[in-house]
């Protein structure tokens, strides 16, 4: 009897209770709201409650005070002697003998950059180092307009680009990109890594699928990471494996709620020279209904008749790929980066992509400099003509080297140097960064400076292997390239004689 007398009790006061709360004007919308959301998301009615409890607990605790604490008095000398016998620890690891042999051996150029540069040891070499191949670095006309700018504009916009960082310059500027590309909009980043590290997670969420190139760079790495996007590789470049995937992807999804689903790959693989097969992806593309996002950061401004990418090299219209992405920082000279495709990918990137967002505006100056090398481009095509018949001389020469080979593309002027197979096994080369760091020094030394790929290997998803990576510039002469090529070559030629034979 005494359970259930409790019981009666309970429920006596509980109705009491409601019938009180009924009384308090509001009260039925609060309990049918409750009652709404207990129906359709339980989970979330708990979750509230939680935080209702949480404030109440708040802001009737008792505020923390130090005066309540019984810390020890110190004198003034005491508090003097600590200070100065504590050492703070260093903001990062000091660097080991080989990292600080490395950073010693960097070459230092000084004055201004070009085909052409005085190191600081005195010593004048060919720069193949630089993402300078149209020579517009130090270009008087770009030059010119960059000042202009900055006396009209500042050297800084110092604001986000949604909020009051934009100018008329930055609007200009996305103007150009379009027109140069033939597509309806394009936006532009402040800075070219964070571009596509933006852009992808701007379109693709978790449950989302995206389907990815094994070596793209580490930007399109983190930017894919970043999205929780569900991610399956295909083989580099392999496009019987991307079919394969995007196969595999449509069977073991088939039946499940439609999600978005991505294409993502380079245009020129800045860690291999080569050239995606843009036909081929595009076919499958439209075969198994995915949008396209295409890393052009390496290609604009290098391939196609009139440097407008991959697309103007195969003769495709711009407007098949999905969303064209590209730093400006690299053949333009300027900074920042850009993504280029319909007015509704530009529009949503100007809400949803982080880095437009929250960062400060691309400076007013370099906006300028990108569309006036846009502009020099369209009135110069005979540089790209240049620049390929540049790149073919060297490739002339340097394809003749026995110990080492090129997985770029012929077309391309970034040009990596690989060893081969057969020599790791027939040479005792036992650090092949090294190795390549030898011949590195020793074409500056002879008057050519090259540079060899350098990632940070925890970074990388996949194994990136070590290469003397070299760019072709159309601020030589045919004549001067093709005396770089055989210093390179005689470079490589001298270190492996060095190296001596493995005895079987």
């Amino acid at each position: 009897m005494a359970f259930h007398d409790t019981l009666v009790y309970i429920n006596s006061t509980v109705e009491s209770i409601s019938a009180q709360f009924i009384r308090i004007p509001g009260s039925a919308i609060v309990l049918r709201y409750v009652r709404s959301s207990y129906q359709n998301d339980p989970m979330r009615s708990f979750l509230e409650l939680c935080l209702f409890l949480f404030a109440v607990r708040y802001f009737l605790a008792s505020k923390y005070s130090f005066a309540k604490k019984d810390f020890i008095k110190l004198s003034t000398k005491e508090v003097d002697d600590l200070v100065h016998e504590w050492t703070p620890e260093p903001l990062v690891t000091p660097l080991d003998e080989v990292d600080q042999t490395e950073v010693d051996k960097v070459p230092v150029i000084v004055g201004v950059s070009g085909p052409k540069v005085k190191l600081s040891t005195g010593k004048s070499v060919m720069n193949l180092a630089s993402f300078n191949m149209l020579n517009l670095l130090g270009n008087e006309q770009i030059r010119e307009q960059a000042i202009k700018t900055v006396r009209e504009n500042g050297v800084g916009a110092c604001g986000p680009s949604g909020f009051y960082g934009t100018q008329e310059v930055h609007i200009q500027t996305e103007k150009d990109i379009s027109n140069f590309l033939r597509v309806p909009a394009s936006i532009i980043y402040a800075q070219a890594f964070n571009t596509i590290s933006s852009t992808i997670p701007a379109f693709a969420k978790r449950g989302d699928i995206i389907v990815a190139d094994s070596a793209i760079g580490l930007a399109i790495q983190k930017g894919i990471l970043i999205s929780r996007s569900t991610i399956r590789w295909f083989q580099h470049n392999d496009m019987d494996d991307l079919d394969r995937v995007l196969q595999q992807v449509h069977n073991d999804f088939k039946g499940q709620p439609l999600t978005r689903r991505f294409i993502v790959t380079e245009g020129l693989f800045e860690n291999g020279g080569d050239i995606a097969d843009l036909p081929k992806i595009l076919e499958l593309k439209y075969k198994y209904k995915y949008r396209l996002i295409l890393d052009e950061s390496c290609s604009i401004g290098v391939l196609g008749k009139t440097g407008r990418g991959l697309t103007e090299y195969y003769n495709i219209p711009a407007t098949e790929v999905d969303m064209i992405v590209g730093s400006l920082a690299t053949t333009m000279c300027a900074g920042g980066g850009f993504c280029a495709g319909s007015e509704y990918v530009v529009k949503h990137q100007r809400i949803s992509g982080n880095g437009y967002v929250f960062s400060a505006a691309l400076p007013g100056y370099l906006a300028a400099t990108a569309s006036e090398a846009i502009s020099i481009m369209q009135s110069s095509p005979e540089m790209f003509t240049q620049l390929l018949a540049n790149t073919r001389a060297f490739r002339a020469i340097i394809d003749k080297i026995n110990y080492m080979y090129s997985p770029s593309d012929p077309d391309s002027p970034l040009i990596h140097l690989q060893l081969n197979p057969e020599v790791l096994e027939s040479r005792k080369i036992d650090d092949e960064d090294k190795f390549l760091q030898d011949v590195v020094d020793e074409c500056v030394a002879n008057g050519v400076l090259i540079s060899r790929s350098k990632v940070v290997l925890s970074q990388e998803i996949f194994r990136v292997e070590s290469t003397l990576k070299i760019m072709i510039t159309t601020g030589l002469t045919k004549r001067e390239t093709e005396k770089a090529a055989a210093v390179v070559k005689a470079a490589v030629s001298k270190v492996m004689s060095k190296a001596p034979k493995i005895k079987h």
